[in-house]
Protein backbone atom coordinates (compact mmCIF):
# COMPACT_ATOMS: atom_id res chain seq x y z
CA UNK A 1 0.00 0.00 0.00
CA UNK A 2 1.37 3.39 -1.01
CA UNK A 3 1.11 6.31 1.34
CA UNK A 4 -0.99 9.19 0.07
CA UNK A 5 1.09 12.21 -0.88
CA UNK A 6 1.35 14.92 1.72
CA UNK A 7 -0.22 18.19 0.69
CA UNK A 8 0.94 21.55 1.98
CA UNK A 9 -1.11 24.52 0.84
CA UNK A 10 1.74 26.84 1.84
CA UNK A 11 4.08 25.22 -0.71
CA UNK A 12 4.10 27.07 -4.03
CA UNK A 13 3.62 24.03 -6.25
CA UNK A 14 1.12 22.13 -4.13
CA UNK A 15 -2.09 21.13 -5.92
CA UNK A 16 -4.11 21.94 -2.82
CA UNK A 17 -3.31 25.63 -3.28
CA UNK A 18 -5.20 25.74 -6.58
CA UNK A 19 -8.22 24.05 -5.06
CA UNK A 20 -8.15 26.44 -2.12
CA UNK A 21 -8.11 29.34 -4.58
CA UNK A 22 -11.13 27.88 -6.39
CA UNK A 23 -13.04 27.46 -3.13
CA UNK A 24 -12.14 30.77 -1.49
CA UNK A 25 -11.98 32.95 -4.57
CA UNK A 26 -14.53 35.68 -5.10
CA UNK A 27 -16.97 33.53 -7.05
CA UNK A 28 -16.10 30.01 -5.90
CA UNK A 29 -17.30 30.40 -2.33
CA UNK A 30 -20.47 32.16 -3.40
CA UNK A 31 -21.19 29.52 -6.02
CA UNK A 32 -20.70 26.71 -3.51
CA UNK A 33 -22.95 28.53 -1.06
CA UNK A 34 -25.66 28.96 -3.69
CA UNK A 35 -25.52 25.29 -4.65
CA UNK A 36 -25.73 24.28 -1.00
CA UNK A 37 -29.37 25.34 -1.21
CA UNK A 38 -29.99 22.62 -3.81
CA UNK A 39 -29.65 21.69 -7.46
CA UNK A 40 -29.77 24.73 -9.74
CA UNK A 41 -29.64 25.51 -13.42
CA UNK A 42 -26.90 27.82 -14.70
CA UNK A 43 -29.06 30.96 -14.78
CA UNK A 44 -30.47 30.19 -11.34
CA UNK A 45 -26.93 30.11 -9.97
CA UNK A 46 -26.17 33.33 -11.83
CA UNK A 47 -29.19 35.10 -10.34
CA UNK A 48 -28.32 33.85 -6.84
CA UNK A 49 -24.68 34.96 -7.11
CA UNK A 50 -25.48 38.56 -7.86
CA UNK A 51 -22.85 40.34 -9.94
CA UNK A 52 -21.07 37.34 -11.49
CA UNK A 53 -20.71 37.45 -15.25
CA UNK A 54 -21.75 34.51 -17.40
CA UNK A 55 -18.12 33.91 -18.38
CA UNK A 56 -16.81 33.95 -14.78
CA UNK A 57 -19.60 31.68 -13.57
CA UNK A 58 -18.90 29.19 -16.36
CA UNK A 59 -15.18 29.19 -15.49
CA UNK A 60 -15.94 28.86 -11.77
CA UNK A 61 -18.34 25.97 -12.25
CA UNK A 62 -15.86 24.21 -14.53
CA UNK A 63 -13.04 24.58 -11.98
CA UNK A 64 -15.25 23.35 -9.13
CA UNK A 65 -16.43 20.43 -11.26
CA UNK A 66 -12.83 19.52 -12.11
CA UNK A 67 -11.96 19.60 -8.39
CA UNK A 68 -14.82 17.19 -7.67
CA UNK A 69 -16.91 19.68 -5.72
CA UNK A 70 -19.70 20.22 -8.25
CA UNK A 71 -21.56 17.73 -10.43
CA UNK A 72 -22.81 18.92 -13.83
CA UNK A 73 -25.66 17.01 -15.41
CA UNK A 74 -26.64 17.73 -19.00
CA UNK A 75 -30.14 16.44 -19.73
CA UNK A 76 -31.23 15.45 -23.22
CA UNK A 77 -34.53 17.26 -23.28
CA UNK A 78 -35.92 19.97 -25.48
CA UNK A 79 -34.75 22.61 -24.80
CA UNK A 80 -31.47 21.22 -23.45
CA UNK A 81 -31.08 21.52 -19.70
CA UNK A 82 -27.96 21.54 -17.52
CA UNK A 83 -28.21 21.24 -13.76
CA UNK A 84 -25.50 21.72 -11.14
CA UNK A 85 -25.36 20.27 -7.64
CA UNK A 86 -22.76 19.74 -4.97
CA UNK A 87 -20.97 16.42 -4.64
CA UNK A 88 -20.63 15.02 -1.11
CA UNK A 89 -17.17 16.62 -0.92
CA UNK A 90 -18.57 19.90 -2.24
CA UNK A 91 -21.31 19.78 0.38
CA UNK A 92 -18.75 19.30 3.15
CA UNK A 93 -16.65 22.21 1.88
CA UNK A 94 -19.73 24.43 1.46
CA UNK A 95 -20.87 23.73 5.03
CA UNK A 96 -17.57 25.01 6.35
CA UNK A 97 -17.65 28.05 4.07
CA UNK A 98 -21.18 28.88 5.17
CA UNK A 99 -20.01 28.79 8.78
CA UNK A 100 -17.33 31.34 7.92
CA UNK A 101 -19.85 33.44 5.97
CA UNK A 102 -22.23 33.43 8.95
CA UNK A 103 -19.42 34.51 11.27
CA UNK A 104 -18.39 37.36 8.98
CA UNK A 105 -21.99 38.55 8.53
CA UNK A 106 -22.61 38.44 12.30
CA UNK A 107 -19.43 40.41 13.01
CA UNK A 108 -19.92 43.09 10.34
CA UNK A 109 -20.82 45.81 12.88
CA UNK A 110 -17.33 45.29 14.38
CA UNK A 111 -15.74 45.27 10.93
CA UNK A 112 -17.53 48.48 9.93
CA UNK A 113 -16.46 50.15 13.19
CA UNK A 114 -12.85 49.04 12.64
CA UNK A 115 -12.90 50.40 9.09
CA UNK A 116 -14.29 53.73 10.23
CA UNK A 117 -11.67 54.03 12.99
CA UNK A 118 -8.89 53.12 10.54
CA UNK A 119 -10.11 55.62 7.93
CA UNK A 120 -10.47 58.37 10.57
CA UNK A 121 -6.94 57.72 11.83
CA UNK A 122 -5.53 57.80 8.29
CA UNK A 123 -7.40 61.00 7.52
CA UNK A 124 -6.02 62.64 10.68
CA UNK A 125 -2.46 61.69 9.70
CA UNK A 126 -2.75 63.17 6.20
CA UNK A 127 -4.08 66.54 7.41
Amino acid sequence: MTDAPAFDVFARGCASRTTLEHVTGRWGGLTLGALYEGELRFNEVRRRVDGVSEKMLAQTLQALERDGLVHREARSVSPPRVDYRLTPLGREVAERLLGLISLVEARMPQVVAAREAYDAERAAVTR
